[in-house]
């Protein structure tokens, strides 16, 4: 079956942490032309984890145990725009494919593997958002 026009001029990429609605690296996706596709969930297969980056990001890290499925955001990023969006993507951080709830394989923040050593595990929450506001309540 071929791809359709639109969806062949477009990437679908996941995003589970600074770059969601409302964080403070979602502009380099607005930025750039990209629409919000849908709110989802990664497969049962992944491992987040806090990393100590300023701004504060989260690590995503693909694992052989079944651990709980993570809160994402599948964004469209326009394909002309995609190298202008990989250049702001640094280490530990890289683009990858991962698996979502559904099945369907799409691009997204992915980690290397190092930077998940000591860093705390995160996955208990679900989602980032869910981490953070517990920060706020502990501080609170």
């Amino acid at each position: 079956m071929a791809a359709s026009p639109v969806a062949s001029s477009r990437l679908a990429l996941a995003v589970v942490g600074a770059h969601l609605t409302g964080q403070p690296l979602n502009h380099q996706l607005t930025e750039l032309g990209a629409t919000l596709r849908m709110r989802a969930t990664t497969a049962p297969r992944y491992r987040l984890v806090a990393l100590a980056t300023e701004p504060p990001k989260p690590g995503l890290l693909r694992v052989s145990e079944v651990m709980p499925a993570i809160e994402c955001e599948v964004w469209w990023l326009p394909l002309e725009q995609v190298g202008q969006f990989l250049s702001k993507v640094s280490a530990p951080l890289a683009i990858g494919q991962l698996e979502l709830s559904t099945g369907e394989w799409v691009h997204g923040f992915l980690c290397e593997h190092h930077a998940t050593i000591g860093a705390r595990d995160i996955t208990g929450f679900g989602s980032w958002l869910r981490y953070r506001e517990s920060l706020t309540s502990e501080r609170g």
